[in-house]
């Protein structure tokens, strides 16, 4: 695929990205990604034979990795002085990227999982994966620090990080990454 097909692609999954994350796989409609993106149509289908499914599990995977990427960034930033130290970092820049974002760029899986996990495989292991991942990644600086139970924390940050980027986006107020962040610091 030459450039052009490389950069039409790309801006069809940022489009499907920012629509699944801030308004869930129902506000990505084929003709919102389509308008978002300035691709056109037959585009989306040339790139997307799979059709919107093949396009929203593309897009929480890339989303999963750009996250995957601040909690590499974070955890470099941070090296010096442990993992709750990086993970106020992280939940620091989750906060201003999701303030940022008028309160809508919460988690790029967070929305597709509570409305399609149930109904769709192919969308349900492409979150669990993502999920999978980052826990595995936590787990390991868990262990690195010699927390006694890496992985059982690192499923308890998990779920700490994600519902505090819920309770931020419903209160349109950082506090609850605030609070979030000096509970994490008591867990690790």
């Amino acid at each position: 695929m030459g450039q052009k097909g490389e950069e039409t692609r790309g801006r069809l999954l940022d489009a499907t990205q920012r629509l699944i994350e801030t308004g869930g796989y129902f506000n990505a409609g084929l003709n919102q990604i389509v308008a978002a993106s300035g691709a056109p149509k037959g585009s989306l289908y040339f790139h997307f034979p799979g059709g919107k499914d093949q396009l929203i599990e593309e897009a929480v995977r890339r989303g999963g990795e750009e996250i995957s990427a601040l909690l590499a960034g974070a955890e470099e930033a941070s090296r010096d002085g442990g993992t709750a130290e990086m993970l106020a970092a992280l939940l620091d820049v989750l906060g201003a990227r999701l303030e940022q974002s008028d309160w809508r760029q919460g988690c790029p899986v967070a929305t597709v999982a509570l409305e399609m996990a149930a109904d769709n495989t192919a969308l349900q292991k492409a979150c669990s994966e993502v999920y999978a991942s980052w826990e595995e990644s936590l787990a390991g600086l868990l262990a690195s620090d010699g927390h006694p139970s890496p992985q059982s924390a690192a499923t308890a940050v998990l779920a700490l990080i994600e519902g505090a980027l819920v309770l931020a986006r419903a209160h349109r107020s950082r506090e609850p990454l605030d609070r979030a962040a000096r509970a994490l610091a008591l867990l690790v």
